[in-house]
C-alpha cells in the first residue's frame, strides 16, 4: 500500500491545502493529513480538535483520506504509520529552501521515506493560513480562499474573541 503523510498546522485549512489533498489522494492509496503541533507557531487560532474536525468535514467524501493529530518528529510518525512518502506543498520559490532542508534532514533520519512536493493550482499559490487569519481578523471576506465550513468557523471564532 502506498501511504503518504501530509503534515501541517492547518490553522485553518485553505483551498490550497484542499487542492493538494485532492490531487495527492489520487496518487496514493491512503493519505494521512497529519495535524501537527508546531511550537514555533504560538498563536494558533483553532485548537487541535477544531482543526481535525474542520479537515474531516472538508475531506468527508474522500474515502482514502484519514485525518490525525501528531506530536513529535514527523519521520517517527511516518515510520509508525508505515508511510512511504511525506507530502509537502510548495507555493513559491521562497518555500523551497526550507522545504528542501527539511526533506534532506528527514531523509537522513529515515532513508526509506521519500518526500514528494506538490504545488497547488496557480490560483492558490498566494494563500497561507496566516494571511487568511489576518484578512478574517480585519473583517475581510475569506469565502473565496477557504471551504465554507472554515469561513463560518473563522467568523464564529473571531466573533467570540
Amino acid at each position: 500500500m502506498r501511504r503518504a503523510i501530509y503534515p501541517g498546522s492547518f490553522d485553518p485549512i485553505t483551498n490550497g491545502h484542499v487542492d493538494v489533498i485532492c490531487r495527492a489522494s489520487r496518487l496514493f492509496d491512503e493519505l494521512i493529513v497529519a495535524v501537527a503541533s508546531n511550537e514555533q507557531k504560538k498563536t494558533s487560532l483553532f485548537s487541535f480538535s477544531e482543526r481535525v474536525d474542520l479537515i474531516e468535514q472538508v475531506c468527508r467524501d474522500a474515502r482514502n483520506v484519514v485525518v490525525m493529530h501528531f506530536d513529535g518528529l514527523l519521520v517517527d510518525f511516518a515510520r509508525q504509520r508505515e508511510a512511504s512518502a511525506i507530502l509537502r506543498g510548495l507555493r513559491a520559490v521562497s518555500d523551497f529552501e526550507f522545504e528542501f532542508q527539511m526533506a534532506l534532514m528527514n531523509r537522513k533520519m529515515e532513508p526509506g521515506i521519500e518526500t514528494v512536493f506538490l504545488m497547488p493550482r496557480e490560483e492558490y499559490t498566494y494563500l497561507s493560513s496566516s494571511l487568511i487569519k489576518e484578512i478574517a481578523r480585519l473583517g475581510g471576506p475569506v469565502e473565496a480562499f477557504v471551504p465554507s465550513c472554515v469561513a463560518k468557523a473563522l467568523e464564529a471564532k473571531l466573533r467570540a474573541k
